[in-house]
């Protein structure tokens, strides 16, 4: 014999409010964090795919700006983003 339920509105008015619950808690997670303000080299390095001696270069001709602290480089991430903007390619060079 089988079982027959009935689901009231009050029923998907509260499965509505839990499932939204839970897709905001997803979202919550897997919103991305605003990247740092400012980056050091060997995080720079990794993001651009660059040697040490490259990113030297960069700084020596002034092709990317930074900021020295002691013995340390920092970048300005809005910098790094920009300075690949502004290199971007539309079509593979032959």
């Amino acid at each position: 014999m089988s079982t027959i339920e009935v689901l009231t509105k009050e029923d998907l008015f509260i499965f509505k409010k839990e499932l939204l619950q839970e897709l905001e808690a997803m979202f919550a997670r897997n919103k991305q964090e605003e990247p740092k303000r400012w980056l050091k080299t060997y995080e720079v390095k990794k993001m651009l795919g660059l040697s040490s001696g490259t990113l030297q270069t960069m700084r020596n001709k002034g092709t990317l700006k930074f900021s020295m602290i002691g013995n340390l480089a920092y970048y300005d991430y809005n910098e790094v983003v920009s300075l690949m903007e502004k290199r971007r390619v539309n079509k593979a060079r032959g």
